[in-house]
């Protein structure tokens, strides 16, 4: 049995890597996607990191492995909790068998936990330490100055030096990969590359526009993926086998949609008088609450504190609403989703009732400060997408591994296919 390697591209549409590899920018992945198979790939719903990359490493839906967001709510109450890796309820491939494992920079593996080898988390990762398993490769990463994430917060300050930071914690990705490549003994190496979706965020109207000030420093980023894609590839014998994909796509991005601005003009969430604008000043009376990207929960009676809605009909209304919400005549909703049609499992009850995928240019987005329903943003030139990521796999049973329309939720029995 051969090696099995996974690279995986966070927020990188089909039509990026198929357009940049004709155009010469990724020659690499140019030559690799003529010896397997390249798909489109479907993302969770909502299209999101945390929802993805749980799914991609369990084989799971989101109603079984219990990550629905970034957020979620603590029971009983309307406090905010963070899920991290804690709160996954299905193991992951790397738990599920005795084979030997490098797992680098895997979002929403926090706090890392024992494996059979090695593994650093991904984003959100706090604390460097506690993202590294086992404790004695941690001064190896800071003697390598391995950083998990670029600090957005540079954007603001500094295009410039977000830009080089961007390259940095690349460089360092590549490095640190490199030692443990050779290092240790494995039977997978799974290896995630963040800055793509940071810069999808930051600089997509950079890519699209050879114009830009930063085009050519894009190019140059993917320059450099593909370097290393192709010497990750290099290394593979005939037995082996390459895995890559991203978690989900990326898009333009023209205005966000405040979600529960929208249910507040239409009397369906009331906060408290006087109160900060938080979740725990819901008020008596409220029908509905959306969570970010765009998950709506009803205000159920017995599961919050002020909660009154006894039965799900008002759940029409609400779809009703927001497949007519327009901007300027234009609907801005692509499909609302009621959670039966996109989750099962044990932790169903769990899941949002309603959740809505945004028309491209449109980012939907929870919290509860904004006074209007339509804002230009103005950080994010890009936003995530839903049925264009990308998957490519090279194996001798390839073509019969791939399901015809993969979504993340596949990748998994891919996997056991090809190893």
């Amino acid at each position: 049995m051969g090696k099995t390697v996974i690279i995986g591209l966070d927020g990188i549409p089909y039509g990026l890597m198929d357009g940049l590899s004709e155009k010469g920018v990724m020659p690499n992945f140019n030559g690799l996607k003529k010896q397997g198979a390249f798909k489109k790939l479907k993302s969770s719903i909502p299209e999101i990191s945390s929802v993805a990359w749980s799914s991609v490493i369990t084989g799971k839906n989101a109603g079984e492995h219990g990550i629905f967001g970034f957020t979620d709510m603590v029971d009983g109450t309307y406090t905010q909790s963070f899920p991290n890796y804690r709160n996954l309820k299905a193991e992951p491939f790397w738990r599920q068998d005795n084979r030997k494992y490098v797992i680098m920079n895997v979002p929403s593996t926090y706090p890392a936990a024992e494996l059979n080898g090695f593994l650093v988390s991904g984003f959100v990762s706090l604390d460097l330490e506690k993202a590294t398993y086992p404790e004695k490769y941690i001064p190896k990463l800071k003697e390598l100055e391995y950083k998990i994430d670029v600090d957005s917060a540079q954007w603001g300050k500094s295009q410039d030096l977000f830009v080089k930071e961007l390259f940095d914690v690349l460089d360092k990705r590549i490095a640190a990969y490199r030692y443990f490549w050779d290092e240790l003994d494995w039977d997978v190496f799974m290896l995630v590359f963040t800055g793509t979706d940071r810069l999808g965020h930051f600089l997509w109207d950079a890519y699209e526009d050879e114009d830009h000030k930063y085009h050519e420093k894009v190019l140059e980023f993917f320059r450099k993926i593909d370097g290393a894609i192709g010497e990750i590839a290099g290394k593979l014998g005939e037995d082996d086998s390459l895995l890559m994909l991203s978690d989900h796509g990326f898009e333009r991005l023209e205005y966000d949609i405040n979600i529960n601005k929208v249910l507040m003009d239409e009397g369906y969430l009331k906060l408290e008088e006087g109160k900060e604008r938080k979740y725990t000043s819901i008020a008596e009376g409220t029908i509905a609450f959306a969570m970010e990207p765009g998950r709506i929960y009803l205000n159920k009676k017995g599961k919050y504190p002020r909660g009154s809605v006894e039965n799900e009909k008002v759940l029409e209304e609400l779809v009703k609403l927001f497949e007519g919400l327009e901007m300027k005549g234009k609907k801005v909703i692509r499909k609302v989703f009621r959670k039966g049609e996109i989750y099962h499992g044990p932790y169903l009850e769990k899941a949002p009732d309603l959740v809505l995928l945004g028309k491209e240019g449109f980012n939907l987005r929870g919290g509860l400060s904004k006074d209007v329903v339509f804002e230009k943003d103005n950080m994010f030139s890009g936003k995530h997408s839903y049925d264009d990521a990308f998957l490519f796999v090279k194996a001798p049973n390839a073509q019969q591994a791939v399901p015809e329309e993969p979504s993340v939720e596949d990748i998994l029995g891919i996997l056991n296919k090809i190893r």
